[in-house]
């Protein structure tokens, strides 16, 4: 008798330990995602052992859901891309930065401003980095200062190249006063 007891408890004790891994999903997504913060950071993306961009901030967000996981960059972020020889090609800060961790793209807002290597400088309220095709772009208003050829330009969506020597303005706008000018870029 004590030993069919025995049996029969060692069988129900094994069975409660097994798990399917559907009920430990189950359990993990039923809890609010994960946040891990960092203060002055810096992350360095590189292929085949160059540094490509460097993004630094003085805070990080890492939200760490399965679903849409994503690093937040909410008091700034300060973005350098570099060239095959190792040099700064073009650099970019903005007042707030979300990394699309699985659409490989940096979305940047509020003051976003771009800069390459002959001090054009590219002002807009929104621009999208996308890493797979090593692209800038916006939908947004734009303003482009060329100091070498004494111009700026203005206008509706931009794409350009991740250094910012070869660049499009979708809709350019002409000549605008610096009212119309400064309502635009903070919208």
């Amino acid at each position: 008798m004590k030993k069919g007891f025995f049996l029969i408890f060692c069988f129900v004790w094994l069975q409660s330990c097994i798990t399917k891994m559907e009920d430990i999903d189950d359990l993990t997504s039923s809890h609010e995602a994960s946040i891990e913060v960092a203060t002055n950071v810096e992350v360095l993306y590189s292929d085949s052992a160059q540094i490509k961009v460097k993004v630094s901030g003085p805070t990080m967000n890492r939200y760490l859901d399965k679903s849409n996981p994503r690093e937040e960059f909410p008091d700034g972020v300060h973005v350098e891309f570099y060239g095959p020889n190792g040099n700064i090609t073009s650099w970019l800060d903005a007042d707030y930065a979300v990394r699309e961790t699985k659409k490989s793209r940096i979305i940047t807002r509020q003051n976003v401003n771009l800069y390459n290597e002959k001090q054009e400088k590219l002002e807009t309220w929104e621009l999208i980095w996308d890493e797979k095709k090593d692209r800038v772009y916006t939908e947004r208003f734009v303003m482009i200062s060329q100091p070498e050829r004494g111009d700026t330009s203005y206008g509706y969506g931009f794409e350009a190249n991740n250094d910012f020597t070869r660049f499009e303005i979708q809709k350019n706008s002409g000549k605008m006063n610096i009212k119309e000018v400064t309502e635009e870029l903070n919208q």
